[in-house]
């Protein structure tokens, strides 16, 4: 292409521009700091009952965050476990877990909603503008931030605002408690099922192979019986719970073999019933030597002396069979004449 075929560029703005001509200006900083805005007063700014306002609605807030943490405590007494109820849209949800998570949700709602209302209405909005610093800080600094953070609670006016100071303080100390509520879901409480069993006075023994209550004449000397507690069916659903504390062994010794004294009292015509689990670990004990009168737990060997108030002769068990004190009714039936003296099975916080 030739140079007279190139068209001119007289509508091409000039380098620098001119805005009268059409051209386009040029700023010497297009990056320039605009600054910032112009600083507008809110109305509790200016007006303390709008002001006012403001702070018994965070109150409030803080209020009902305190009452929905009561609510929710009060649904664990409240509402059983098993309770099934129907909620619209949701269906058929369990009432606790229902209630627990209305409650907590408000609690932790209302803090939250009640805090963003606290500053967008009443701290100070108030921008400022900070240079960035190296991270280790100079003493001046450090001191600005002190000063910064003893201005930031002077404008908060939770000093001069002890409505929103008290509400907030219990708020926040009562949300927690949710928390501690929250570790009775870790399991039932033991009460006092670790230590009771269902024997009591008059509870008939009754042979777990018959199923029939055991008559003195049942038991022959150098014979194990395993016996359990009158009115306990294998068919309940806690039968394996409770037989795992009530189970007993039954065994006829000469009297005159019997060394222990309360052995002997507790016993009837030289017969004598202890719990079956070990003290060990609670595995159930099923090895008899009528020669010796030891039993024996077939799992880590713990033996025990039956004539001798079942103390510990081997193995690793740390304490002797609790021994169930026994007698004969009118009728002629071995009875229990009160429950064990001490926790059955393993030992649990030096037998409780």
């Amino acid at each position: 292409m030739s140079s007279q075929e190139i068209p001119e560029e007289k509508h091409l703005p000039s380098e620098q521009g001119d805005a009268h001509h059409g051209g386009v200006a040029v700023a010497d900083d297009p990056f320039a700091d605009p600054g910032l805005p112009v600083h507008k007063p809110r109305i509790q700014d200016i007006d303390e009952r709008a002001a006012k306002r403001s702070e018994r609605t965070v109150a409030m807030l803080f209020t009902l965050s305190m009452l929905a943490t009561i609510a929710f405590i009060a649904s664990y007494v409240i509402f059983p476990v098993d309770k099934i109820v129907y909620i619209f849209p949701i269906g058929k949800v369990s009432a606790l877990n229902f209630a627990l998570g209305i409650t907590l949700g408000v609690a932790l709602f209302c803090i939250g909603a009640g805090a963003v209302h606290w500053a967008r209405t009443l701290m100070s909005d108030v921008e400022v503008a900070a240079e960035r610093h190296e991270i280790a800080a100079p003493q001046e600094v450090k001191a600005q931030v002190l000063q910064d953070f003893a201005d930031g609670a002077s404008e908060s006016g939770i000093g001069r605002r002890p409505l929103i100071r008290n509400t907030l303080l219990g708020a926040m100390a009562m949300v927690p408690l949710a928390g501690v509520v929250l570790l009775r879901d870790l399991g039932p409480l033991p009460e006092e099922k670790l230590r009771k069993t269902l024997w009591a006075k008059g509870k008939l023994l009754i042979n777990q192979n018959t199923m029939e209550p055991l008559r003195p004449e049942d038991v022959l000397v150098g014979s194990l019986t395993f016996a359990m507690p009158e009115g306990l069916d294998e068919h309940q659903h806690d039968f394996q719970v409770q037989i795992a504390k009530a189970a007993l062994m039954i065994v006829r010794i000469q009297p005159d073999d019997i060394k222990d004294k309360q052995e002997l009292e507790w016993s009837h015509d030289g017969i004598v019933a202890y719990s079956k689990i070990c003290t060990h670990v609670g595995c159930p004990i099923s090895l008899y030597e009528q020669q010796t009168h030891h039993v024996l737990c077939p799992c880590h060997q713990s033996t025990f002396d039956l004539s001798d108030g079942a103390r510990v002769i081997f193995g690793p068990a740390g304490h002797a069979l609790p021994q169930l004190r026994i007698g004969v009714n009118d009728e002629g039936f071995l009875e229990a004449l009160g429950d064990f003296e001490e926790p059955v099975g393993p030992a649990f916080w030096e037998r409780g």
